[in-house]
């Protein structure tokens, strides 16, 4: 049993993808609780898919592919927010408009080479056995950067996420930590593009903190049980494609799913157990 575990860590590249995964599962995860209480599941999947403009500028110009993704995720994640205030159009509505909008300028671009680059293909479905050293330091410091934030922002962004109109009234600006909230999903999913890819970005953002929400409705508890889910959904993914040789991505989405169904299972037996008040 204990060869099974450690056999995969033989190899550096799995090393520095079982760090990444962890680190990935855990951010994911929580910032996937706002996401979730925020009612922003659509937001993940379309700043996910405006990031690949930038990804096709960044290797249009040979400059660092995360570099060009977080920058086109982050105006896009404001552009949503200065959308959606300013001009009172629906979020959903404004999410759609701009990820499609983006998303197409990256294929237009891809478009007018000759022929299209594996290393781009590679960010829509991910490949997270290819994290260089380099990339692991960039993913380790936006996931300090974010997770630093979170802590900080904490009251703000817990105040906003429930009531955002009484938390404007006691003098929060309920504004500037949706901005905020924005730019930390957009720097969230960057981290995570490499790890399961611009097509499955979503799903790790959204299911380990909706399993999380089927047992327990108290905020911190969510977020914490949200994080464990997401490390276990990932760096248990990341052991079972190395076993049964799939795609890590992949197999780390359908691990967060059927924990999620799990969650939703044991919610409902606690239903029927529960004693009659």
């Amino acid at each position: 049993m204990l060869d099974v575990l450690v056999q995969p860590f033989h190899y550096a590249f799995m090393q520095r993808a079982f760090v990444a995964a962890l680190a990935v599962g855990v951010l994911c995860a929580t910032m996937g609780t706002y996401v979730i209480l925020r009612r922003l599941s659509f937001i993940g999947d379309g700043i996910a898919h405006a990031s690949f403009a930038g990804i096709v500028i960044a290797y249009l110009r040979d400059a660092n592919f995360y570099i060009g993704a977080g920058i086109v995720a982050v105006l896009t994640a404001v552009g949503i927010g200065f959308v959606h205030r300013r001009g009172r159009i629906s979020l959903d509505t404004t999410i759609g408009v701009l990820f499609t909008g983006m998303f197409a300028l990256g294929v237009y671009l891809m478009s007018q080479q000759r022929s299209y680059a594996v290393d781009l293909q590679s960010f829509l479905f991910g490949d997270i056995l290819a994290v260089q050293a380099q990339d692991l330091w960039l993913i380790l410091g936006l996931s300090v950067i974010v997770g630093i934030a979170v802590v900080a922002l904490f009251r703000g962004l817990l105040y906003t996420t429930f009531d955002p109109i009484v938390a404007q009234a006691s003098g929060i600006a309920s504004p500037a930590y949706e901005y905020t909230l924005l730019v930390m999903l957009a720097l969230t999913i960057v981290v995570s593009l490499q790890a399961v890819g611009i097509v499955l970005v979503a799903a790790l953002l959204v299911t380990p903190a909706a399993a999380a929400y089927q047992l327990t409705a108290r905020f911190a508890p969510m977020m914490a049980m949200a994080a464990l889910f997401g490390a276990a959904s990932t760096v248990g993914g990341l052991y079972l494609s190395y076993y049964v040789r799939a795609s890590s991505g992949a197999t780390i989405v359908l691990l967060a799913t059927i924990l999620f169904f799990v969650a939703l299972a044991a919610k409902r037996l606690r239903r029927l157990t529960a004693p009659a008040s």
